[in-house]
């Protein structure tokens, strides 16, 4: 299994470089323009080497029984169509309202082949009605998607988080005596690592909406998993989702309430106002990975290890994610 793991990395790492000489060879570069946070024309599409490494290593584990057919064919199904609609707009314009479509179709599917929105409870009161379920989980995880491509606009950043992300969700099951469920987040975050060396800042290849909806989607979904096993997992691997969850609410409901166009592009994120704060990329995407780490899977293993209210445990969470978009201004009009 750590074998696979090794190999699928690595596997991604040498299959970004081959996208990045096929990106400069057919000028698929991602052009500066006064909404960028980058200043040089840098190749695009990146993200696919995790995306294919990924689904290839997931289909392998598939094979040998160590995923189930239902856990195999809810991520095939929703990342693939993720990451092909992404593809489609790389390489194209695909307007707003079909690519919406589309995401809503593979949070369907994925969600109805994982059995749904796990048993939650918010505040001791359950979440029971069937309904209001499918509809909470729908909106959930097409908000994760999109919110991660949102998130996606400094070198490093997104991979940085997703590698947070799905170690911090690893160490929760192993807290839990749940040790054989990490692999899969073990697995994605061996494939982002591979990307992310050409990805670090500063980037030599940018991941690209195909990566960036892909991860956004499979962590919403990994996360769901978790909470099948034990709610206060889903809890758990929310709070680890907490940078990106805070910045991109925080942002768009400023936006939304000022009255903006939020489906056009902008540079008004807090991870955005820092980076140029700071002069530099590095120093955000790395303050992430602090964050993450230092705050958010302590009060994350808490909660879990504790059984502590999830929602109150969330907002815990939260707040000085809330203090510092509102320090970085997340929203304010540029």
């Amino acid at each position: 299994m750590i074998g696979l793991i090794m190999v699928a990395g690595v596997l991604a790492w040498l299959m970004t470089a081959m996208l990045r000489r096929y990106a400069l060879s057919r000028s698929l570069l991602d052009i500066p323009n006064e909404r960028s946070s980058h200043t040089l024309a840098t190749p695009r599409g990146g993200g696919l080497s995790f995306v294919i490494t990924f689904l290839v290593a997931l289909s392998v584990l598939g094979g040998w029984g160590y995923v189930t057919p239902s856990v195999l064919v809810s991520l095939l199904g929703a990342g693939g169509l993720v990451a092909l609609v992404g593809f489609m707009d790389d390489h194209g314009h695909i307007a707003a309202r079909w690519r919406l479509l589309g995401h809503f179709i593979a949070a369907g599917w994925g969600l109805f082949w994982i059995g749904g929105l796990p048993p939650i409870t918010i505040f001791g009161v359950p979440l029971s009605a069937a309904w209001l379920s499918i509809i909470i989980g729908l909106l959930y995880l097409v908000w994760l998607l999109n919110l991660y491509n949102f998130m996606d606009g400094i070198d490093g950043i997104a991979s940085i988080e997703a590698i947070c992300i799905c170690l911090g969700g690893s160490l929760l099951y192993w807290l839990t005596g749940h040790a054989q469920e990490a692999v899969l987040p073990m697995l994605l975050a061996a494939t982002v690592a591979g990307f992310l060396v050409w990805n670090f800042p500063p980037a030599r290849i940018f991941m690209g909406d195909a990566g960036s909806g892909f991860l956004g989607i499979v962590l919403g979904l990994l996360a769901l998993m978790a909470g099948w096993i034990n709610p206060l997992l889903f809890w758990g691997w929310l709070i680890l989702l907490g940078v990106f969850v805070v910045d991109a609410t925080f942002t768009l409901a400023r936006r939304l309430l000022r009255g903006d166009k939020v489906y056009q592009a902008h540079r008004s994120h807090a991870y955005q106002y820092a980076s140029r704060r700071y002069a530099g990329h590095r120093p955000v995407s790395l303050a992430v990975a602090a964050i993450n780490l230092g705050w958010l899977l302590p009060v994350a293993s808490a909660v879990v290890l504790l059984k502590l209210d999830g929602a109150l445990g969330t907002m815990v969470a939260y707040a000085p994610l809330v203090v510092l978009a509102l320090i970085y201004q997340a929203g304010k009009k540029e």
